[in-house]
């Protein structure tokens, strides 16, 4: 039995729209529709999966995930196309979409995908919000810590920082030492952590 969950359907094209709203209240779901990116930011969801047309094909996907990161939302997505294609179900899923659907006709699709999905999306917001708390921390951080802190990610000692950075081994403890406390790091594996936590809102949002 599959869970009841709200879908928030995202297709420029009112005819497809209305096929899989028809689809999910037949699978027992509720569904809102939109016809762009740009609509459902401003209804601005709180919970539920988004189900989006990957329009440009191959581009639609990471731009509305980009802009749902710099939004602030943290709805799991799950891509669909007429044809999916290699390329972009390769860029969708790097980008952050949980699935990728070629449009479907009959319920079983739909709800096999919607299952997986909400099983992933507790992870997803957590992992999403990390990110999103790292990246934060992060801004915090003066250039100069910015670099000591890229470096410490690289497996870089403080003496080759100091070295690639031009300075002595006791400007980079110095710099070390503040960007750990901006942190709220107590160890340079924590600090990592967080730096390698942030990257994954940064591929998104590049």
């Amino acid at each position: 039995m599959v869970e009841r969950v709200t879908l928030h359907i995202l297709d420029g094209d009112t005819a497809r729209r209305a096929q899989l709203a028809r689809l999910a209240f037949a699978a027992g779901h509720h569904a809102e529709i939109y016809a762009s990116a740009d609509e459902l930011l401003t209804h601005a969801p709180s919970g539920g999966l988004v189900l989006a047309q990957d329009e440009p094909v191959g581009e639609g996907i990471p731009l509305l995930i980009a802009s749902m990161m710099r939004a602030g939302h943290w709805l799991p997505v799950i891509a669909i196309a007429e044809t999916p294609e290699t390329g972009a179900v390769v860029r969708a899923i790097k980008s952050g979409a949980l699935d990728y659907l070629a449009m479907p006709s009959q319920i079983a699709p739909l709800n096999d995908a919607i299952t997986r999905a909400a099983k992933e999306a507790d992870a997803f917001r957590a992992q999403r919000a990390r990110a999103a708390e790292a990246r934060q921390r992060i801004s915090r951080l003066s250039l100069r810590e910015r670099e000591v802190l890229d470096r410490l990610a690289d497996g870089c000692s403080n003496k080759a920082i100091a070295r690639d950075l031009d300075i002595s081994p006791r400007t980079v403890e110095i710099h070390r030492m503040k960007m750990m406390g901006k942190l709220g790091a107590r160890h340079a594996a924590e600090a990592v952590r967080l730096r390698i936590e942030a990257s994954g809102l940064d591929e998104v949002a590049a």
